[in-house]
């Protein structure tokens, strides 16, 4: 299936009103639909009128009670996945300040429990030095001081301890002269003194490790419910069940091959080093 990056994210109502148009001409009411799909009554109408997003899998449930035509199960499961993806445009989240995205990350982090980030090529804010996030926004040409004090507030996260963190860092991310060697070497510190948090598990992987895969773009995984993958023109959000489960198996297989604990901190240490000299 191809698509304009515009309109992932935008098809929910239109989701919504086939599948209420779908039942209807079948004969069902909501109760006799949410029976077959051995989903509440309450969910089926959420559904159809747009305030809960269906995931594919409760998509094929409805469409197989519902016995839809093979090319009405076409159309409307290419609108349940563009319903499940969106597109945030860098030069469109720049126009909305900079600020605004820290607050918009700040709520995720709140109603998550779980949090994971894979980090390939440089370290997210909430691991940053105040040297290292000024640094990492200097390249934008909008104003990035709320941007700054965002990512340095947000922080404050990290000490929650009903919350987890699952941090993978590859040895490029770690290494990538972002600020000049000094401060790397302190920001390699700092995150050397996070891997002592409770809730905070922090692993490396050096140069050379053999992983299951290749690591192409930096992700976060929030709980199951939701996946954001940054690229250098913008962020993809994940919404659907399947997508997300295929990115925790990711995830695995390269905590799997990490470095933590002593490990991890030794390797950093070695890296600390080479940098002061």
């Amino acid at each position: 299936m191809t698509f304009e990056p515009e309109q992932l994210g935008q098809s929910s109502q239109e989701l919504a009103s086939k599948l209420r148009e779908l039942r209807k001409q079948a004969g069902l009411s909501g109760v006799r639909l949410a029976a077959r799909c051995h989903m509440s009554q309450s969910k089926v109408s959420r559904i159809e009128n747009g305030k809960v997003r269906p995931s594919l899998v409760d998509i094929e449930q409805i469409l197989r009670a519902l016995d839809a035509p093979a090319n009405l199960i076409a159309e409307i499961s290419a609108l349940a996945r563009l319903a499940n993806t969106e597109w945030r445009n860098l030069r469109e989240l720049r126009r909305k300040g900079l600020g605004t995205r820290q607050a918009e990350l700040r709520a995720l982090e709140a109603s998550s429990a779980h949090i994971r980030y894979l980090l390939p090529s440089m370290l997210t804010g909430l691991l940053a030095t105040p040297e290292y996030v000024r640094a990492s926004l200097a390249h934008s040409p909008a104003d990035t001081s709320k941007a700054a004090a965002g990512k340095l507030e947000r922080q404050a996260v990290l000490y929650d301890s009903s919350k987890r963190f699952t941090f993978i860092l590859t040895e490029q991310a770690v290494r990538w002269p972002v600020v000049a060697p000094l401060p790397l070497a302190e920001q390699m510190d700092r995150l050397s003194s996070l891997t002592y948090l409770p809730n905070v598990r922090l692993g490396v992987l050096p140069l050379g490790t053999v992983t299951p895969r290749s690591p192409l773009n930096t992700f976060t995984i929030y709980d199951a419910s939701l996946v954001t993958i940054e690229t250098s023109a913008g962020s993809l959000v994940l919404r659907d069940s399947r997508d997300i489960q295929s990115y925790l198996d990711e995830f695995s297989g390269y905590e799997e091959c990490a470095l933590f604990g002593e490990e991890g901190r030794a390797r950093l240490a070695e890296w600390s080093t080479s940098c002061r000299s």
